[in-house]
């Protein structure tokens, strides 16, 4: 058993790290830290919750727990760890964005390790600082990186991904009221959103040549979870050989899979999956890439970077049934 200490416990990620830890046959609980919550029951935040645990958030910190999750907001973990020493045993996975890119992931003597595990597993294993991919990010990534790895981007690649309500936080804005998001479609931060940094970082380790541009159109759906994705570019072989490149590069991935029929959300909501779909028209190849954005797109691939890192089975916790009715 290890014991675990969770940052910034009142969000949509700490309520899916908390489910997800307290149903870990390996994993203890030890502190879920919240300046704004310290004394109340955890499930009078996380109400799914009530009758799992009894536990309270705390205004204190135990610094020799094995390993520490970050569910601050986006520029908020490197000062927190500006102002808190833990112990050199403990591993620390964060989940903002504070150290994904290049640039950043060196720390005050902390290394991390980009926590995309198709990408990165040998690494990951070795590792005691992760910055766990975005959730956009982790959708575009996967649906691209098969065609990187054999230096087939040989053009632009255009993204649009729909995200449901969940991936902007518990904060309340204009666009998070029912009453906007209901029957309600718009897109926001056309070819500038944050995640494309690290979508190119992971895009260049593979195939440094590349030229292409992955163009981007993020779009709010009126749901609640999950990403849905469409991405197309040139490609020269056909169906088939993109099939089987596709196949092999995720033949050893635990939650990758290339479906032969096409995809929707329900069948990765509540999971931590992620499918892939291929379909050919002329000289382009249409990539469809489906995640939940708590799960493999945040709390589920923190889960299993936690897993690699400790040596435990991949899979370990994160066997979970979508949400399909």
């Amino acid at each position: 058993m290890i014991d675990v200490g969770i940052i910034g416990g009142a969000g949509y990620t700490a309520g899916e790290l908390i489910r997800l830890l307290l149903n870990h046959p390996k994993t203890k609980l030890d502190f879920i830290y919240s300046t704004s919550n310290a004394g109340n029951k955890v499930h009078k935040v996380h109400q799914d919750l009530v009758g799992s645990t009894d536990l309270e958030f705390s205004s204190t910190i135990n610094p020799e727990v094995d390993v520490l999750f970050l569910c601050l907001g986006h520029g908020n973990s490197k000062a927190f760890l500006e102002s808190h020493q833990f112990s050199s045993k403990t591993k620390i996975i964060d989940l903002s964005n504070d150290f994904r890119l290049e640039k950043d992931r060196d720390f005050q003597g902390m290394h991390f390790v980009y926590g995309l595990p198709e990408l990165h597993k040998e690494a990951i294993k070795k590792a005691s600082y992760i910055a766990n991919p975005g959730c956009f990010a982790t959708g575009i990534q996967l649906a691209l990186l098969p065609l990187a790895a054999h230096h087939l981007l040989k053009s632009d690649v255009h993204v649009n991904a729909v995200t449901g309500a969940t991936g902007a936080g518990t904060s309340l804005s204009d666009t998070t009221h029912f009453s906007w998001r209901d029957n309600n479609f718009s897109h926001y931060k056309a070819f500038s959103h944050q995640h494309l940094g690290e979508i190119n970082e992971s895009i260049h380790e593979l195939q440094k040549d590349a030229i292409s541009e992955v163009i981007l159109v993020p779009n709010r759906g009126n749901f609640s979870r999950g990403i849905f994705t469409t991405a197309y570019t040139h490609f020269d072989g056909s169906l088939e050989d993109a099939k089987n490149l596709y196949n092999t590069y995720y033949e050893e991935a635990a939650f990758t899979i290339v479906s032969d029929e096409e995809i929707h959300l329900k069948q990765v909501v509540n999971t931590n999956k992620c499918l892939l779909h291929l379909y050919k028209h002329n000289n382009k190849l249409l990539i469809t890439s489906t995640v939940d954005n708590l799960l493999k797109g945040a709390s589920g691939q923190a889960i299993q970077n936690m897993n690699l890192m400790f040596g435990f089975e991949e899979s370990e916790g994160l066997l979970l049934k979508a949400n399909f009715f």
